[in-house]
């Protein structure tokens, strides 16, 4: 397939190199006879990899002047199917369970598919995602840094780093380096679907106000006294004067045991 140029809008950026093609894969622990989606085939390299190690391939592809070339270097394979499609609109319903995603993704969609692979009821198994190094950072972050996208990623998946991917192995390159970050569903969820809307809604308020105390931004994100908000905190043991990237998985637990405590 010929190196088409890419569309800056789609943050398009083409992969080639085999050995990180490989190691992406890997990073996915991709058998024959797994059932992967891939976002954003593009040329089709990691596509080409995937069924190489048996696998069947999902390759949703949003750019439909890019679809010709996949149709016709797949045509033969009876191990890929092509599909246009944009993610962010797709029903994680239609797959079959297991499955696996992998997938190099524009920057713009991660914290999109994110929640979408995290809130629907038929979730990966694993998905491999080579993103932005410091988004890939952001996912795995530790008290300190986390964030809402670390949150959710971490409430639903447990989250490694992978292997880096310096800005000189795309075409063309760009302006940051990357990295492969590896989530893997958990087999159960801390609390059930019913609680959990709830649960991020108090995450959510805990970080409306960045720069904000807990005591103030919990007051304001949940409309609540700063009294209030203190006696949530008290009773989870978290000091009132932290702001929420201090925050464990752990203690937004306790927070929101705390909240539910007293507000029952």
């Amino acid at each position: 397939m010929p190196m088409m140029q890419t569309k800056k809008e789609l943050g398009q950026h083409w992969l080639t190199d085999d050995s990180i093609l490989a190691a992406i894969s890997e990073a996915a622990d991709v058998q024959a006879d797994d059932y992967v989606l891939e976002i954003g085939p593009g040329l089709g390299t990691l596509t080409s990899q995937l069924a190489e190690r048996g696998a069947k391939v999902l390759a949703l592809e949003f750019d439909v002047d890019l679809l010709g070339g996949l149709h016709k270097k797949f045509k033969n394979s009876d191990r890929v199917e092509i599909k246009q499609g944009d993610i962010r609109r797709f029903n994680f319903n239609e797959l079959p369970t297991p499955y696996k995603i992998v997938a190099n993704i524009p920057y713009y969609l991660t914290s999109h598919l994110i929640r979408s692979i995290s809130e629907t009821t038929n979730s990966p198994s694993i998905a491999a995602l080579l993103v932005q190094k410091e988004v890939a950072e952001r996912i795995c972050a530790k008290p300190g840094d986390m964030s809402i996208l670390g949150v959710t990623a971490q409430y639903y998946f447990d989250t490694t780093l992978d292997i880096l991917v310096p800005a000189r192995f795309f075409s063309p390159p760009p302006k940051v380096d990357s990295q492969v970050v590896v989530l893997k569903r958990k087999n159960q969820t801390k609390f059930d679907e019913s609680n959990e809307k709830d649960f991020f809604r108090l995450v959510k308020a805990g970080f409306s106000e960045k720069r904000k105390t807990l005591r103030n931004s919990l007051s304001g994100g949940l409309a609540i006294s700063k009294d209030e908000a203190v006696a949530i905190l008290d009773v989870a043991q978290v000091e009132p004067g932290r702001r929420a990237q201090t925050v464990s998985l752990d203690e937004w637990y306790a927070l929101f045991s705390a909240y539910n405590e007293l507000n029952g």
